[in-house]
């Protein structure tokens, strides 16, 4: 038994992974799955469209590999962090649609809180910002606004959990409720300095504990999964981000990764150090392994690759995402157009909910060339917002960083090289681009004892390319004034 299987849950698809003894991957399984936009701002998912894609993927993947589930030697778990579902313990029925981490619905409600003086407290405990984007008043939404569920709730009836916790029910039929430190730490109710629910914002929040999974470590025995054909552990467990900066063997403090997904989201390992950002960012879990607890600041960037399926889907620019490598090497080198891709409000270290997207510096000879290009910066830009806030914010940073990424859009070597250039650093890019699914299985396979330990699996990255800044300073600190300048035309705050 020297398989693991990798269940990566996403936002727009699930895909299941084997891998084998030397972590190398042996098969894929993914399905996409439909996304539900009930008024402007909300985002749903059908939970059991969650479930069986990633019951199909991990059937997929064992077929296609050959296997049966009685060769694997663990299951690792990595998903979409905040989105929030409830269900019924008694039968395992979702009350209602899952309510996805991009969903707005509940900016209002968080705007109270912050008026009434909250935020502080919240921030002070959870390392987390007073915004829609967390799962606690998304929860307070949903018992609010389903019939019957907050006293079905307060009678014990109900489980909370976040996707990661819905699979480990689903996967042990119904026997586990449990998640993860990582993905606890974004629920906006975990208090990441004590290590536990914290009952005062609940009770602010009017969220019975009752509901609340049982916390464990990144590596931990979290049931057994029965519905593959045969027992098998689930032994590892991280969101998205956080098995990402794992799958990067970001181990040591001030170490950083950038994934390059739907949106973007940008950590630096900060060690024992839970660094309380002055520049909006968030201080969170990166890990947590035989009961230690390293830390993390993040920076989120709403839209990154959905800038790209923008271009496709929206404006029926390009056909492909790969096609706007070709186009941006094309656009005129004397249009410097500026596209702030603020769809659904800008993250870090903005945090405006409310502000829209703009493209500024349009002329009669712009075109899709332009347009392309524009959209491929913007992620870069917004990478420098996150990059100079963490160098602010942490003295333990150093100026002189590298930063790895991963992701989609990293296959680009147009926009990378844009990256390393506005940056003025060097960017790393691994031999696997996807280290997210890599970074639960080596959760699942180091704590069954097939995987090296940390400091193994660092020696074992590898990379594939490192690309090298070339913008000269001057053009650097010109181009992103310029995008500041545009960020600050569209902020609702102005």
């Amino acid at each position: 038994m020297d398989y693991i299987l990798a269940i990566d849950q996403g936002t727009t698809s699930s895909r299941a992974i084997v891998f084998d003894g030397d972590m190398r991957v042996v098969s894929v399984g993914q399905e996409e799955f439909p996304q539900h936009f009930p008024h402007s701002g909300w985002v749903e998912h059908d939970p059991d469209d969650l479930w069986q894609t990633v019951l199909r993927s991990c059937e997929e993947a064992l077929e296609k590999a050959e296997i049966s589930a009685g060769d694997l030697a663990g299951i690792g778990i990595t998903n979409q962090r905040e989105t929030t579902l409830v269900w019924e313990k008694a039968t395992g029925r979702p009350i209602t649609n899952a309510i996805v981490w991009q969903d707005r619905r509940t900016a209002d409600r968080c705007a109270a809180l912050r008026g009434a003086g909250h935020e502080e407290m919240i921030r002070a405990r959870t390392g987390l910002l007073l915004d829609p984007y967390f799962s606690g008043t998304k929860l307070e939404w949903i018992l609010d606004r389903t019939e019957g569920a907050r006293a079905r709730a307060e009678a014990g009836e109900l489980a909370f959990g976040t996707v990661d916790s819905w699979l480990i029910w689903n996967l042990t039929e119904g026997r586990i409720h449990a998640t993860d430190a990582t993905n606890a730490a974004r629920t906006m109710l975990y208090d990441i300095v004590q290590g536990q629910w914290d009952s005062e914002i609940c009770a602010l929040l009017h969220i019975p504990m009752e509901m609340l999974p049982e916390v464990h470590d990144c590596a931990s025995d979290f049931g057994m999964a029965t519905v593959l054909g045969a027992e098998v552990p689930v032994l590892g467990v991280a969101g998205d981000q956080q098995a990402a900066t794992i799958g990067q063997a970001c181990f040591a403090p001030g170490m950083m990764k950038s994934t390059y997904g739907t949106g973007c989201f940008a950590l630096m390992n900060t060690g024992s150090d839970l660094v309380h950002s002055e520049n909006k960012l968030l201080g969170t879990i990166a890990y947590r392994l035989d009961g230690e607890v390293t830390y993390a600041l993040e920076g989120s960037i709403f839209v990154a690759g959905a800038v790209v399926q923008w271009l496709r889907d929206g404006l029926g620019l390009i056909g492909a995402a790969a096609e706007t490598q070709a186009l941006a090497e094309a656009a005129d080198p004397e249009q410097e157009v500026i596209m702030v891709p603020a769809f659904t409000g800008l993250g870090a270290p903005y945090w405006d909910a409310d502000c829209r997207g703009a493209i500024f510096g349009l002329t009669r000879a712009t075109g899709p060339s332009e347009l392309a290009r524009a959209a491929l910066e913007s992620v870069g830009f917004q990478t420098v917002d996150l990059y100079r806030a963490m160098l602010a914010d942490w003295p333990g940073a150093a100026e002189e960083r590298v930063l790895r990424v991963d992701g989609g859009m990293v296959m680009s070597d147009w926009t990378m090289q844009f990256l390393a250039d506005i940056l003025g650093a060097p960017v790393d890019r691994p031999v696997i681009a996807e280290t997210t699914a890599v970074g639960a299985a080596w959760l699942a396979g180091m704590r069954a004892g097939i995987y090296p330990d940390k400091q193994g699996f660092s020696d074992g990255w590898a990379l594939d390319r490192r690309f090298e800044p070339a913008m000269d300073p001057a053009t650097r600190e010109r181009r992103y004034a310029a995008w500041q300048d545009a960020v600050s035309r569209v902020l609702s705050k102005n």
